[in-house]
C-alpha cells in the first residue's frame, strides 16, 4: 500500500514523498522582484517537506499572460533570472517543475484595458469565437493561428522547456486547462480548425503530440514532461464539449506521446471560479481597493464589473466546495494509463490523502490555495494523521490572484486560526 512519504519516480526525477503543491498563482508578475518572492514562497515549501512543487503557468509569448502576477519565460534570460527560485527549493530538499503556456483569447490583452492600450500584436486565437463569447471580445483583435504558427507555438514552448531545465527546473508541466490556450485547442467548443489540429479528438490532442515531440527536442527526452488533461467539460446547453470518455482517451494519447504523468481534471469550457471551487467572494469584491482595481482593469465599465459579479455568484452557486472533487476523474485515469497519475481539487487532510494513495486512485497527492495560508502545511499533513488545512475555500485570494496581487489568504478567520495554531505547545 502507498503511504505519503513513499518516494516516486517521474520520468527521470526522484521525489522524496507523494506530497505536492498544485500550481496556483503566486502574484510575483514579470519584475525584477519576481525571483525573490517564488524563493521566499517555494523555499518554505521544501523546507517543511513538499515532494514536489508545480510552479504556476508562466508565459511562453511576451503576451499571453492571463494575469499580471504571471512570469515570462519567453526568452533565455527571462528564464535563467528564476534559478534563485530553484536552488531555494533543492536546498530544502524538494523538486520543482515550471508549468509553461498561454492564456490564447483569455490574455490580458484582450480584457485588461492597461495591457490591451500596449498591445503590440492580435490576441492568439484557436478558431474564430463562438457566440457565447464573441460579444466579449468585441473589438479585439484576433490571430487564428494557421498551422506553420501552430508549430512554431510548440516550438516555444520546447525552448522555453530548455531554457527551464537550464535555470535547474526538474520538469515542466504544460498548462492545458482552466481554458488556456492548449485547453482551447483541446475543447470542441472553441476548436473549429480544418487543418491537422481540428475536427476529431485525434486532430484536437496533436497539439499535445507536436508540443512533446518539441519539448524532448529541446530539453531532452530524459527530462520530466506532464500535463493536465481536461475530462467532462461543463459548456452552454447544446454546445459541443470534451465528455468523460474523451478525457479518457486523451490520457492514453498522453501517454502515448511521452508525456511522463498525467493530472486528470474535472472544469467548465469557461476560465472562471468553477476551477476553486467554493464561496462567493463578496467580501473582497467590495473591498474599495480591488472595486478600484478591477474597474482600472476594465476600463470603467459597469456592464463588465456586473459580469464580473455574475460569474463570481453563478460558479459559487453551480460549483460549491465538494472534498476531493476531482475523484471521480484521476481514479478513472488512473484504471487506463500506466504513468504516474496526480491527484488535485479539495483535498484538504491527511486522511484524505492516505485514502486516495491506500486505494491506488492516483500517485501524487496535490494541495493549492491552503499554502497562500500555511507555507509549513506539509510539515503538519507528514506529521499528523490527523491534520487538516486550515483553508476555508471562501475564495477571497481568487479576485486577488486575478488582479495580479500578492497571493496569500485574506480570509481572517483564517489569519486567527493560524495565530493560535502558531501558539498552541
Amino acid at each position: 500500500m502507498t503511504a505519503l512519504d513513499d518516494p516516486i519516480a517521474i520520468g527521470g526525477c526522484l521525489i522524496r514523498n507523494r506530497l505536492y503543491r498544485a500550481p496556483v498563482l503566486e502574484g510575483a508578475g514579470d519584475g525584477p522582484d519576481a525571483p525573490e518572492i517564488y524563493a521566499e514562497a517555494f523555499g518554505a515549501n521544501a523546507r517543511s517537506g513538499v515532494g514536489l512543487i508545480i510552479q504556476g503557468n508562466s508565459c511562453v509569448y511576451p503576451e499571453g499572460r492571463s494575469s499580471a502576477g504571471m512570469t515570462l519565460v519567453d526568452t533565455r534570460e527571462h528564464a535563467l533570472r528564476l534559478r534563485p527560485v530553484t536552488d531555494a527549493v533543492h536546498h530544502g530538499g524538494g523538486r520543482i517543475f515550471l508549468q509553461v503556456g498561454h492564456a490564447g483569447i483569455y490574455a490580458l490583452e484582450a480584457w485588461h484595458s492597461g495591457f490591451a492600450a500596449r498591445r503590440a500584436a492580435p490576441v492568439l486565437a484557436v478558431s474564430k469565437p463562438r457566440v457565447h463569447i464573441k460579444a466579449a471580445l468585441r473589438g479585439v483583435p484576433l490571430n487564428v493561428l494557421s498551422t506553420k504558427e501552430v508549430y512554431d507555438f510548440a516550438t516555444a514552448t520546447g525552448r522555453s522547456a530548455a531554457w527551464a531545465r537550464e535555470a535547474g527546473y526538474d520538469g515542466v508541466q504544460i498548462a492545458s486547462s482552466n481554458a488556456k490556450f492548449v485547453h482551447q485547442f483541446l475543447s470542441p467548443y472553441y476548436n473549429r480548425r480544418r487543418d491537422e489540429f481540428g475536427g476529431s479528438l485525434r486532430n484536437r490532442a496533436r497539439i499535445l503530440e507536436v508540443i512533446a515531440s518539441r519539448v524532448h527536442r529541446e530539453a531532452g527526452d530524459d527530462f520530466p514532461l506532464t500535463v493536465k488533461i481536461p475530462m467532462g467539460e461543463d459548456a452552454p446547453p447544446l454546445a459541443p464539449h470534451t465528455t468523460v470518455d474523451e478525457g479518457l482517451e486523451l490520457c492514453r494519447m498522453a501517454e502515448a506521446f511521452g508525456y511522463d504523468a498525467i493530472t486528470p481534471v474535472g472544469l467548465s469550457v469557461f476560465p472562471h471560479a468553477s476551477l476553486a471551487r467554493g464561496a462567493y467572494p463578496g467580501e473582497m469584491l467590495d473591498v474599495r481597493s480591488i472595486r478600484t482595481r478591477f474597474e482600472d482593469a476594465l476600463g470603467g465599465s459597469r456592464l463588465k464589473m456586473a459580469i464580473l459579479r455574475w460569474g463570481y455568484k453563478r460558479a459559487a452557486k453551480a460549483y460549491p466546495f465538494a472534498p476531493v472533487w476531482n475523484r471521480p476523474f484521476f481514479t478513472a485515469a488512473k484504471e487506463v494509463v500506466s504513468i504516474p497519475v496526480f491527484a488535485v481539487g479539495g483535498i484538504r487532510s491527511r486522511t484524505e490523502c492516505d485514502a486516495i494513495l491506500g486505494a491506488d486512485e492516483a500517485d501524487m497527492v496535490g494541495i493549492g490555495r491552503p499554502f497562500y495560508a500555511e507555507p509549513d502545511l506539509a510539515e503538519r499533513l507528514l506529521e499528523d494523521g490527523d491534520a487538516h488545512a486550515l483553508c476555508e475555500s471562501s475564495n477571497r485570494c481568487v479576485p486577488a490572484q486575478q488582479l495580479g496581487m500578492k497571493a496569500r489568504c485574506y480570509n481572517p478567520r483564517v489569519a486567527a486560526m493560524r495565530k493560535e495554531l502558531e501558539h498552541r505547545p
